[in-house]
């Protein structure tokens, strides 16, 4: 029988002014009902980096998970990100919820000087990470002779607290990385595919088709890891209105039939997520801006658990 998909709720939080402020945000989230705090990871932006940044939120609170959606794989070398996430999950014990990535903002990597190689590339490589990541957090010396990758006889220490690993999160919307997160992830955030030159989504993969056939995409390849796995998306805009007030939103994109898009009363967004949840297993649904925060959080504290 399929696994129960109680809703979960996640929030993107880049920056605050102050440790204070920081762990205030952190702390409102777990108050309302969130259970996760997650940071992006890039370069360019006012954005924290992930890994004090996660560290400072896990130690302002008490039930709150901390994550990323998501590290850039190009940006770290696996064993290093390794021995990074293993500290983390083990001083915050095992609130870790590790996003992982390829890179693809070509912004990132003008400015600081890196190679952004092709998609296919790097999704081959963020598979082969995956595999010194996995490696690395299981007991013993690993080693590997990859294409990207050469680890000899490397036993790090400390281990995760969660075992045999934290849980780990891949995001995309590509058929490659679908199929990679179908075979590796414990959650998986459905996206936009992005232009292979790093410059933004790519405007043919939206609507209603294209998100129903991420899930066909993911299901097929998972087999029977399906069931295990935990569905979501990103709610990349929002929309909440009172009963009766009329809606004059001058944009109707193509994802207004998605999860993506959350339009109308209260009432409508919750029902639509149920939607989702029960006809299309969706369960993890991560709040991409912080200026909707006070419009979403009665929906969490509605919905979260149940």
């Amino acid at each position: 029988m399929p696994m129960d998909r109680p809703f979960r709720f996640a929030a993107v939080v880049r920056e605050a002014g102050s440790a204070r402020a920081w762990a205030e945000k952190a702390r409102r989230l777990e108050g309302s009902g969130f259970d996760a705090l997650l940071v992006p990871d890039h370069l360019v932006g006012p954005r924290f980096a992930p890994v004090a940044a996660m560290t400072a939120a896990a130690c302002a609170t008490t039930r709150l998970r901390v994550g990323t959606l998501v590290f850039a794989n190009d940006f770290r070398h696996p064993a290093v990100l390794a021995k990074e996430a293993a500290t983390v999950d083990l001083l915050s014990e095992g609130r870790l919820e590790l996003g992982l990535g390829t890179g693809w903002m070509a912004a990132d990597y003008t400015r600081a000087g890196l190679e952004l190689r092709p998609p296919g590339v790097r999704v081959d490589r963020l598979a082969e990470a995956i595999t010194v990541l996995k490696g690395l957090w299981s007991d013993g010396p690993f080693t590997i002779h990859g294409e990207h990758y050469r680890i000899t006889g490397l036993d790090q220490t400390p281990k995760p607290w969660r075992r045999p690993h934290p849980r780990l999160l891949l995001g995309g919307g590509g058929p490659r990385m679908l199929r990679l997160a179908a075979r590796e992830a414990d959650v998986i955030n459905l996206g936009m595919r992005v232009r292979a030159d790093g410059t933004g989504p790519d405007g043919t993969d939206g609507g209603l088709a294209a998100f129903l056939a991420k899930i066909d995409t993911v299901r097929r390849a998972a087999g029977d890891r399906y069931d295990r796995i935990e569905l979501g998306t990103s709610v990349q805009q929002l929309g909440v209105r009172k009963k009766g007030e009329p809606w004059s939103a001058a944009d109707s994109s193509r994802q207004d039939e998605t999860p993506q898009v959350l339009l109308g009363t209260r009432q409508d967004v919750v029902d639509k997520l149920r939607h989702w949840r029960d006809a299309h297993d969706l369960s993890y649904f991560v709040l991409h801006h912080e200026r909707d925060l006070d419009a979403f959080t009665p929906v969490v504290e509605e919905l979260a658990g149940r």
